[in-house]
């Protein structure tokens, strides 16, 4: 009996053990897997017309190809125009010969809008950015190499939880300890959230950035969909993300002269842009995974806070499977214990 009861305790140490190990293992990958899932969970519907006319692996093969042909497409179609604008904005400064009158134009403008005793420099701001990038030269190389093969991986990953998906949830369903019921709403409901992020996430971006480039083609910031294109990236930061952009162009504006475009600038950039953002993303994300939009906020931010930009996807799903839980819970085991 006393033997039973030492196996049992061993079992259950190296058990422990083994889990903390691989638990080690697997954390330097844990945001390429997690970006797998989602991405095979949103191209799964791709896949699954893939699967009956074509092989399992082919089809998986197929879905990766198309994920890296539109993520691809929408690289090469950014690269092209953030190379005319940016020919553009070299022409401007190349026909000016000298730089310094419009460097001293902006400072001249910000320091009156400045309270005393406080003074803003641009030639100090350049020097410093100069520097930094020139002193992290091999930092961004690495970081380069490393996001590349992050990709790579996360394109792997897709490749096998797309091919293998049966599996994986069959597995899922003989690890948990939970009904087999249970464990299918729970993938059910991950599924949904899923979608619903991405997809929602990717709408409201995209019509953010739609509108900055609309806000400064009216009221005359240079190079509108330059700046539309950083929008929809700086946009992920809920809240205030396209306030990075729509700040420093009104500061231009106000800086060159053109205080009442600056103006008009400022109200679409709260009335149409910050509206829009703080509107849509809890309400397209929330009617998707059943949440009130305001947990929505909070556990984007939260998620941001904790996990940095993939908190963006991980703070929402968490939210998700925990009211998931909480319904399985009341459902399941308040029934049964009354």
């Amino acid at each position: 009996m006393q033997s039973k009861i030492i196996e049992r305790y061993f079992f259950f140490i190296l058990l422990f053990v083994t889990f903390i190990f691989s638990f080690l293992i697997f954390r330097p990958f844990w945001v390429v897997l997690v970006l797998g899932v989602s991405f095979s969970i949103v191209f799964s519907p791709v896949y699954e017309w893939l699967n009956k006319r074509l092989s399992n692996w082919l089809s998986a093969l197929l879905t990766v190809l198309l994920f890296i042909i539109i993520i691809g497409g929408l690289l090469f179609g950014i690269s092209i125009i953030l190379l005319n604008q940016s020919q553009s904005v070299y022409n401007m400064f190349a026909n000016t010969g000298d730089t310094s009158p419009f460097i001293d134009s902006i400072n001249n403008s910000i320091n009156k809008i400045l309270p005393s005793g406080i003074s803003f420099n641009l030639y100090e701001k350049i020097t410093n950015v100069i520097s930094v990038i020139t002193n992290n030269i091999a930092s961004v190389f690495t970081s380069t190499l490393s996001t590349l093969f992050s990709l790579f991986l996360t394109f792997l990953s897709m490749f096998f939880f797309l091919k293998d998906n049966k599996v994986w949830k069959r597995a899922i369903k003989i690890l948990s300890p939970l009904s087999d019921t249970d464990d299918e709403k729970i993938i059910n409901k991950l599924s949904l959230a899923v979608n619903g992020i991405i997809k929602g996430y990717l709408f409201v971006v995209i019509i953010q950035g739609t509108l900055v480039s609309i806000g400064f083609a009216i009221f005359g910031v240079p190079n509108p969909a330059l700046w539309g294109l950083v929008a929809m990236v700086t946009a992920l930061v809920p809240t205030i993300g396209s306030g990075l952009v729509s700040i420093p162009a009104i500061i231009f504006l106000v800086a060159t002269g053109h205080t009442m475009s600056a103006l008009g600038l400022l109200v679409w950039a709260v009335a149409m842009v910050g509206t829009i953002d703080n509107i849509l993303n809890p309400v397209i994300v929330g009617s998707k995974i059943n949440l009130p939009p305001l947990i929505i906020l909070f556990s984007v931010l939260g998620g941001i806070s904790l996990l940095g930009p993939v908190g963006i996807l991980v703070g929402p799903l968490t939210i998700s499977l925990l009211y998931t839980l909480i319904s399985i819970y009341r459902n399941e085991f308040q029934h049964s214990s009354s």
